[in-house]
């Protein structure tokens, strides 16, 4: 199986693979390490990755990225309308109201989810994997930032599945960091605990972790984050700050041409990287529009003092981490920084003082989030041992259920009722059973319990649990399994109705312990989720009654306890049958992806790869003619200068010309299949002239070769060596005579091929001269290696008998000791490739699983 990590960024994205050795960072086709996020769809296919960044100068409007910023969120966000217009592109609302991306792909205006395009990019960077692992890729670990909601991390997992992979798990950006740093430490505490605090300061967020190191493991002790501090930020501030200047002095509007904003905040990002090492930075773009050359100017403290609103911002994610931690300052042990944007000084300065401490940068600031993603997939992998290292994540927002009540009464008659299910810091993955009292079909709403954090809907989704079986309980329970899976997804798994049945049977002590064991047990086993953290609910309708303070409490019902047994095994007691019944449970989830529009995008996906694929096929084609064209050309006037008559080179070099001026005119736009056609047509002029310079080339060689095969088995023929005593002199006379044959037929051909020019077609062909050496050394070589019969051995009588079970060894000139071997056959004499047959195979042993050296 495929063991890959993806880190899809908003700017640029990571591929990391697991090999024996360690985990590697792959390069893309212009074999660079990162590769940009953008799609960019042209007239006749899409240019994803690095040919979309290339596209993206000439084709703004069409060039989609920064696509992270979008998926998963509702088109009237406030944070998605303010990326909206700085995007070149155009994105309006939908009618489910979230986002449509529209771009102009195949001659006409097309509409694509943001799920869509992610889907794109993750087929890109799937190819990329396969190119380098050269095999399928499937499975797969995803890096995520921890703020994405459930919505968000349905659309991430949706775009995975359209571009064909299946991950094992989505993992926090800033946990894949913090497994990248800690399974390679070998000098982790085994007691005490090493706390360490990551700080990713990406494109467009930061993210703030603080984690537990002991020996081979690590807790999430706290997330924390700014969804919109990041590195692009800092280039927004240039952007405005020169776009008022521009407009100033030279009288230019830089917001009005969409080309000329992308080139100003390409020019502001290389700047915001020169004064993080200079104090200050020049500003040259020529033509940047209007055909006007524009310059500028800034220094580090005008960037900072311009950029002060935004460093105000770095200090509220970690006090929040310290206090979600509870832990001080002086408790954190060390700081490391990572992201982009986390070599701007400042940040670094900001951070410095707020812990005590200078951040370190032991980890590849763009690329640990991929490797961590790798790590994580090799640990989920049966492919790989990786070392004993435990990751205990937590997830960062509280969830609850809420329902209504079904029986009304003076105060809370079928008013909303919720309960905490998973709180903040919830281990991932958990399961918990949820314990309701109910007789007919019902709804549950999964919700966040605090949006202060998310600028999202609290309600997630709904869960229609029924229709009911026949009760013949008066107080039936309804066990719901609620799970918080890996990719942190909350979901109901299944309902389960109990109804109590009593009857009349003895039970002894023994039996009465085992049922109650096996049939009032409160925590179901969950093998789906090894480890998983699960408890019990009990929930019901609020009633006024001693049973509704159990649900304000929490407190477990009588019901739900252990049936208690009498001691006396004698005596014949009522036995407690439970019931269990699978209830069925319906899912809505609030702005998901219908498993049919899923379907059709996977479709509609592999339609479009198809026409890039065609695309890229015709190009190459097209650039087949191309080249053979001009290497024709060239070699008519150099080495195939004397093996084509002036008359046919005249009228080669005026096809060759006359496919030139085609290329460029009437052929610069063709299908596949006329550059085939016309590639062949020139080739049937050519080929012939290059079969005779080829056959001129290798004839010596090949001639030489045959020669030596009849001068070896010629000498074995006549040989006086006693090895070849045993065959009879007409088997060797029948070797003379196929070596006499051979050669005048060689001296013949080669007498007709001196007399002709080379622009003739050759007489004595190099694959002839090789049948003809192949067919005597098939006559010869079973003659001249024919083994010594073996003769019986006569030895003498022994005058003490033979040690019981050994055996006389023949000794003697015809033993099988003495039969010719590879060194006495006259094979010496043989040309080579006429050998004995190769011995045979032998099958690997197999072995244990490969480790990851580094991680072993």
């Amino acid at each position: 199986m495929s063991v890959v990590g993806f880190d899809f960024g908003n700017e640029s994205c990571i591929v990391a693979v697991a090999r024996q050795r360690g985990i590697d960072v792959v390069l893309n086709d212009e074999s660079k390490r990162e590769t940009p996020a953008i799609v960019c769809f042209g007239e006749k296919q899409r240019f994803i990755g690095t040919a979309g960044a290339a596209s993206s100068m000439m084709n703004p409007k069409n060039s989609i990225s920064q696509i992270k910023r979008l998926i998963g969120r509702q088109f009237s966000d406030p944070e998605l309308q303010r990326d909206i217009k700085s995007l070149p592109f155009n994105v309006t609302e939908g009618p489910d109201g979230y986002p449509l991306i529209h771009a102009r792909y195949l001659g006409e205006m097309r509409t694509f989810t943001p799920t869509q395009v992610l889907g794109m990019v993750f087929s890109n960077l799937k190819s990329i994997a396969e190119q380098n692992l050269k095999a399928a890729v499937v499975d797969c670990c995803i890096g995520i930032p921890v703020y994405f909601t459930e919505l968000q991390r349905r659309a991430v997992l949706d775009a995975a599945t359209i571009a064909g992979l299946h991950p094992l798990r989505l993992i926090h950006e800033t946990t894949a960091t913090a497994l990248a740093y800690g399974i390679y430490k070998t000098d982790l505490p085994e007691n005490d605990q090493l706390n360490v605090a990551f700080v990713d300061i990406g494109h467009a967020s930061m993210q703030v972790c603080i984690a537990g190191f002991k020996k081979g493991q690590l807790k999430i002790l706290a997330h924390s984050f700014d969804r919109s501090l990041g590195g692009r930020d800092f280039d927004e501030v240039l952007f405005h700050h020169f776009s008022a200047k521009f407009k100033e002095e030279y009288k230019i509007d830089v917001s009005q041409n969409a080309r000329a904003c992308l080139r100003l905040r390409a020019a502001c990002e290389k700047l915001k990287k020169v004064l993080s090492a200079n104090p200050e930075a020049p500003l040259n773009i020529e033509c940047l529009m209007d055909e006007k050359d524009v310059r500028g100017f800034i220094k580090r403290e005008e960037f900072e003092q311009i950029s002060a609103p935004i460093l105000q911002r770095v200090k509220a994610p970690l006090e929040k981490a310290l206090a979600d931690a509870v832990l001080a300052v002086g408790d954190v042990h060390m700081v490391e920084v990572v992201g982009s944007a986390s070599r701007i000084p400042s940040i670094l300065k900001i951070l410095t003082e707020f812990f005590g401490k200078e951040p370190r940068r032991t980890m590849n600031a763009s690329e640990c989030v991929g490797r961590g993603c790798a790590l994580q997939c090799a640990i989920l992998s049966p492919t790989f041992k990786v070392r004993e290292f435990q990751v205990n994540e937590s997830f960062p927002f509280p969830i609850s259920l809420s329902w209504k009540g079904s029986v009304p009464d003076a105060q809370n008659g079928g008013a909303e009722q919720e309960q905490l299910v998973f709180p903040k810091g919830n281990p991932i993955p958990s399961v918990k059973a949820v314990t309701f009292h109910k007789t007919s079909t019902f709804s549950v709403d999964v919700q966040y319990s605090d949006v202060s954090d998310l600028q999202a809907p609290a309600k997630i989704s709904t869960y229609t649990i029924g229709p009911f079986p026949t009760l013949r309980s008066e107080k039936p329970k309804l066990k719901v399994k609620v799970r918080l899976n890996l990719h942190g997804i909350v979901s109901v798994d299944s309902a389960t109705l109990l109804e109590e049945e009593e009857v009349e049977v003895p039970v002894s002590k023994e039996l009465a312990k085992e049922d109650a064991k096996m049939e009032t047990d409160e925590k179901p086993n969950d093998t789906s989720a090894p480890g998983a953290n699960e408890t019990d609910v009990n929930m019901q309708d609020a009633k006024g009654t001693a049973e509704a303070a159990g649900v304000e409490n929490g407190v477990p019902q009588s019901g739900d306890k252990p049936v208690q047994m009498e001691t006396d095994t004698k005596v014949e007691a009522p036995k407690k049958k439970v019931k269990k019944t699978n209830v069925p449970v319906a899912e809505l989830v609030y702005g998901a992806m219908l498993s049919g529009d899923l379907q059709k995008a996977v479709e509609k996906e592999f339609e479009m790869a198809l026409q890039d694929r065609v695309m890229e096929e015709t190009k190459d084609k097209k650039n087949a003619v191309e080249a053979y064209v001009y290497d024709m050309r060239n070699k008519l006037c150099d080495k195939y200068h004397d093996f084509v008559t002036a008359s046919d080179k005249e009228e080669l070099m005026a096809k060759l010309q006359e496919t030139e001026d085609w290329l460029y005119e009437d052929g610069e736009d063709e299908t596949k299949g006329v550059y085939i056609a016309k590639l062949e047509e020139l080739k049937k002029q050519g080929d012939p002239i290059e079969e005779r310079y080829k056959e001129y080339s290798e004839r010596g060689t090949i001639i030489d070769q045959l020669a030596y095969c009849i001068n070896s088995y010629r000498e074995a023929a006549v040989s006086n060596d006693t090895k070849f005593d045993h065959i009879e002199l007409a088997e060797k006379q029948k070797v003379l005579n196929e070596c006499v044959e051979a050669e005048a037929w060689l001296r013949e051909k080669k007498q007709q091929q001196d007399q002709l020019p080379k622009y003739a077609t050759p007489v004595l062909l190099s694959a002839d001269v090789r049948k003809k050496a192949e067919a005597l050394d098939r006559f010869c070589r079973p003659i001249m290696m024919k083994p010594k019969p073996a003769k019986p051995a006569t030895p003498e009588a022994p005058a003490t008998p033979p040690h019981p079970g050994s055996e006389a060894q023949p000794q003697g000139a015809n033993s099988p000791k003495a039969s010719p071997n590879r060194n006495g056959d006259p094979s010496e004499n043989v040309p080579a490739g006429s050998g004995e047959a190769p011995p045979a195979s032998v099958e690997p042993m197999e072995t244990d699983k490969p480790e990851t050296t580094s991680a072993a």
